[in-house]
């Protein structure tokens, strides 16, 4: 039995909350149990360097602890005047998740920068941030474009962790869990069930083809839960994902809406 008495592939109590911020074109706070992650989407009309000409845009993603997300305190990185590994290694994954999802010609050469701040952590945080900075991301796109002839976003995304504790597989793991688990990992999916991500370690053992395949079983059914709740929390805007407009204008930039 778990810690909190979840089944093996039952998630935590999860709840996404629209417009949580006032100034950001798109925000959404995240909570996944005891796990809380504030996700804002802000558009910019310019790109990096390298993609200026391209008619192309970009996504990315920062992500920070805050510090007293944690039981004890985390100095802010900004202070050490350093990102450490661990959270370039998140803000990358989150940027990765998320271009998978969206036609960056579509968007034209626009950025769009989702910062993903932890504000209280119980494992999880980075699959939490990919889940709830999507729906940010589409809140912000629908926010400031006008006319387009293809909604940016191809599908939904969605990010669960799963691994092998002391009694076999298990879904998203909390943070007791995950210090004891003997494999982790974090899985990115898509709508159409296609995956973006799978990231597996052996933390304290090894884990066989068969047991890879329970944990991929684990995900699939995870995310698309979570997939199915934001598709509940965005509503009509959900049906706007991978929608061509044939006869609708050029895509109209309107950030002084």
């Amino acid at each position: 039995m778990r810690s909190d008495n979840r089944t093996a592939g039952q998630l935590r109590p999860i709840k996404i909350t629209r417009h949580f911020t006032e100034y950001a074109e798109g925000s959404v706070l995240i909570e996944c149990g005891k796990t809380k992650v504030i996700c804002t989407a802000t558009i910019e009309e310019n790109v990096p360097r390298w993609l200026k000409g391209s008619g192309q845009g970009w996504v990315t993603a920062e992500y920070s602890l805050l510090p007293r997300s944690t039981k004890t305190r985390v100095s802010r990185e900004a202070a050490r005047g350093k990102q450490t590994g661990r959270t370039v290694e998140i803000q990358r994954l989150i940027g990765r998740a998320l271009r998978a999802v969206v036609d960056l010609k579509a968007l034209g050469e626009r950025s769009i920068t989702v910062d993903c701040d932890v504000i209280q952590a119980d494992g999880g945080t980075r699959t939490a941030s990919i889940t709830g900075a999507f729906v940010a991301l589409v809140d912000a796109i629908d926010y400031t474009f006008g006319g387009f002839g293809k909604f940016p976003i191809t599908d939904f995304c969605a990010a669960i962790s799963v691994g092998i504790g002391p009694d076999g597989p298990i879904t998203d793991l909390c943070y007791e869990e995950d210090s004891a688990a003997v494999v982790d990992m974090n899985v990115v999916r898509t709508g159409a069930g296609n995956l973006i991500e799978v990231q597996g370690t052996g933390e304290h053992g090894t884990f066989s083809r068969d047991e890879l395949n329970a944990l991929l079983d684990l995900a699939e059914a995870a995310t698309d839960e979570l997939m199915a709740n934001q598709r509940d929390v965005l509503g009509s805007v959900a049906d706007k994902i991978g929608k061509v407009y044939p006869d609708a204008p050029a895509m109209a930039f309107e950030g002084d809406k």
